[in-house]
């Protein structure tokens, strides 16, 4: 931290507000998790009453041993899986090979395809013809609907088309001299070059496939297929309304509260253990590949 006597009283007192707002931003921030993964370690009969505030109250992890011996929560996390991670590799194999395009001055129209990708940030079909569309090609209640649909996202292909154009093109030039065409131009000069923003683009396909609830819930119908988020869904609305459910909960040391809270916190562990390996790579993809010189 600088030095504060380096400072006039006006900039003590700025700097000073500026602290305390960053940290009551951040403890705004972090309060969430923090409330979830305390209601998820309490009492059913805690969480109902409402006692559950900052820490767990009747400390137990019977949520856990409920949502951990069901089958469907397994089936559901492991179609989770499926989802993103084949919906990433899938996503990365169009948007590098997009981007490397978009990023060439040779390409023929190419500020009109630049315009076309971008158009599609504010400007889509809707719900409905999307989801004729998708009934129209057989991908409803499939894997590979979930993976293919939205593998396509505008704004990484320029975050990663800009991080592409930033990158000297001596180095392009000096391949080129060796007999490589494009595809090894892309494979051998710029993909190693580029890690940080493809780490960056990896992360975010990662969140949003791992996130993704409302067409996953929408197209597909089957329970052996659906993902985590849609199968919380129905644990909330389902089970709350299940009164053979609520029964069991009378003298059980868990309630529906605990048991999604302990969802929840299962749900965000893959991706908390993820991003400590790609932060060092995130805010350098993220300024070179936001700012187009």
């Amino acid at each position: 931290m600088a030095n504060m006597n380096l400072y006039s009283r006006g900039d003590k007192g700025f700097v000073i507000a500026n602290m305390i707002l960053i940290g009551l931003f951040a403890l705004s921030t972090l309060y969430p998790f923090i409330y979830i993964a305390s209601m998820s370690l309490s009492s059913g009969f805690a969480a109902q009453a409402g006692t559950v505030v900052l820490t767990p109250v009747d400390l137990t992890v019977a949520a856990y041993g409920k949502v951990l011996s069901e089958p469907q929560f397994w089936i559901s996390y492991r179609n989770t899986f499926i989802y993103t991670i084949g919906g990433t590799v899938m996503s990365l194999i169009i948007i590098i090979p997009g981007a490397y395009a978009l990023s060439r001055p040779q390409l023929y129209g190419r500020r009109f395809w630049n315009l076309m990708v971008a158009f599609t940030m504010w400007f889509n079909a809707g719900l409905i013809p999307f989801f004729l569309n998708m009934r129209d090609l057989h991908l409803l209640d499939s894997y590979f609907g979930i993976i293919i649909a939205f593998a396509c996202n505008a704004f990484n292909i320029i975050l990663l088309r800009n991080f592409f154009e930033s990158i000297p093109s001596s180095f392009e030039e000096a391949a080129r001299m060796d007999g490589a065409n494009d595809f090894q131009v892309l494979r051998k000069v710029y993909v190693p070059l580029s890690k940080p923003a493809i780490a960056t683009v990896t992360l975010f396909c990662i969140v949003a496939r791992w996130n993704g609830f409302f067409w996953a819930m929408v197209l597909l119908q089957d329970e052996n297929k659906i993902p985590l988020q849609v199968y919380l869904r129905h644990v909330i609305t389902e089970l709350s309304d299940d009164e053979q459910f609520a029964a069991t909960l009378i003298d059980a040391p868990y309630s529906v509260d605990t048991v999604t809270a302990a969802i929840v916190v299962c749900s965000i562990i893959p991706v908390l253990l993820i991003y400590p390996f790609v932060q060092k790579y995130f805010n350098k993809g993220i300024l070179l590949g936001g700012v187009k010189e």
